[in-house]
């Protein structure tokens, strides 16, 4: 946080009002992509009739698939599903579900949707499996403090063209209260998307953020406004705050509450607010810890990262567990353990 405060007007608390210098959430992350794409782009149509022609024949050719896919990027994907429709008037991703089985399938499957209808649909899935419990809304979570605000909006946008209703409509329809509030308000919201910090807020909300934990009212009003509107860079400086103000870090304190669906949530949201690349590789852990992989979930945090910050999630995997992201995929097999290691930017 040194950096970060180091910034900050020493006469007001404020960060300097030139927001040229402002970095935002991509900016923050540019470069830590761990997908690989060739120097020279093949064309969409070259790219379909490659796919195309790996589906003929008796069995089909995965590894080419990988070889396709795992190096294109969502723009790229994009122009070759659309490019794959023109030549073949069939779905590409229809295509894939045919031909392909179990977890390889469902993780090429995930990666070849554009990101914001992937995440959609993840939503979607997520929340008509709600009544079994917090853990499935997670991904909602996720989409809502993990990822850039443009990105949320575009996820919203997507839900709503997927499904014919909007991503609060089905929340509020699937989970109960206080849940719903909270979801609703991460969901809802648009950050500002630049390093913008007040200290004096950063402060004040720290106090209010403590006194809801002291008063075991984690339900309250402040606390969904606060984490559902601030930018991540203020609330990364609330929860510093709150740190060296009393002692613990905000999550700690929160077991005083108790261990019930709020609390288990809101760890999970702070946890995305302050350290995504942490959280994902607590989560990678957490999936392959234990005497079976949880496929869907390492499946999900590998392709939903890979574009953005894996590279950061296999430092911080390093650094926490002293082995490497590699190896904890590497208990996987097959061809859904080379399609992983190949968006790890392992070479194949």
């Amino acid at each position: 946080m040194s950096g970060l405060f180091g910034k900050l007007s020493n006469k007001s608390g404020r960060k300097k009002s030139d927001l040229a210098e402002a970095v935002s959430f991509s900016e923050h992350n540019k470069g830590m992509a761990t997908l690989t794409v060739p120097d020279i782009e093949p064309s969409p149509a070259h790219d379909s009739k490659a796919l195309k022609k790996a589906f003929h024949g008796l069995a089909t050719d995965e590894k080419a698939i990988i070889r396709i896919l795992g190096h294109r990027n969502a723009s790229q994907r994009r122009k070759i599903r659309e490019t794959y429709r023109q030549l073949y008037n069939e779905s590409l991703i229809d295509r894939l579900f045919s031909e392909l089985s179990g977890d390889f399938r469902n993780a090429i499957i995930l990666w070849t949707f554009d990101p914001p209808e992937r995440d959609a649909k993840l939503a979607h899935d997520a929340l008509k499996m709600s009544k079994k419990g917090v853990e499935h809304l997670k991904v909602i979570v996720e989409i809502s403090c993990a990822s850039s605000p443009h990105h949320l909006m575009t996820v919203r946008q997507a839900y709503t063209s997927r499904f014919d209703r909007s991503l609060e409509e089905d929340i509020a329809s699937n989970v109960s209260p206080p849940l719903r509030k909270l979801l609703v308000g991460l969901v809802s919201s648009y950050r500002y998307d630049k390093e913008v910090v007040d200290l004096v807020v950063a402060n004040l909300e720290a106090s209010k953020l403590h006194e809801t934990i002291k008063t075991k009212q984690l339900d309250h009003d402040h606390v969904e406004w606060i984490l559902s509107t601030r930018n991540f860079y203020q609330l990364r400086a609330t929860f510093e705050s709150y740190k060296k103000t009393y002692g613990n870090p905000i999550e700690q304190d929160m077991k005083s509450c108790g261990s019930g669906n709020v609390v288990t949530l809101l760890k999970v949201v702070i946890s995305c607010l302050e350290s995504p690349e942490k959280y994902f590789a607590k989560f990678i852990k957490d999936s392959v810890v234990g005497h079976r992989t949880d496929e869907g979930s390492l499946t999900r945090a590998i392709v939903t990262r890979a574009e953005i910050d894996l590279m950061k999630v296999r430092e911080q995997y390093q650094k926490l567990y002293k082995t490497s992201l590699d190896d904890a995929v590497g208990d996987t097999s097959g061809e859904y353990k080379n399609f992983l290691m190949t968006l790890l930017g392992a070479p194949i």
